[in-house]
């Protein structure tokens, strides 16, 4: 059974354009196929972001200025 999908309009800068259709037919896959995979991958990084993000919600708050102190006193800076 093929996954339903979806149609679009995408407006692309034309170099940006060009090199799809040149790396389309290096890899022999389809732009919609790289423009899904590069999606895919960008949507992915944002969940593990959150992720991330939520793992460290509860960490105590250090400001700048404090920061760069403990940079300085640990020597780092």
């Amino acid at each position: 059974m093929a996954t339903e999908t979806k149609r679009a309009t995408i407006y692309f800068d034309p170099s940006i354009h060009q090199a799809l259709k040149f790396k389309s037919i290096e890899t022999s896959r389809s732009i919609s196929t790289l423009v899904n995979e590069a999606v895919k991958a960008a949507l992915s990084e944002d969940a593990d972001d959150i992720i991330a993000h939520e793992a460290r919600v509860n960490e105590p708050l250090i400001s700048f200025s404090d920061m760069l102190k403990r940079l300085k006193n640990d020597g780092r800076i």
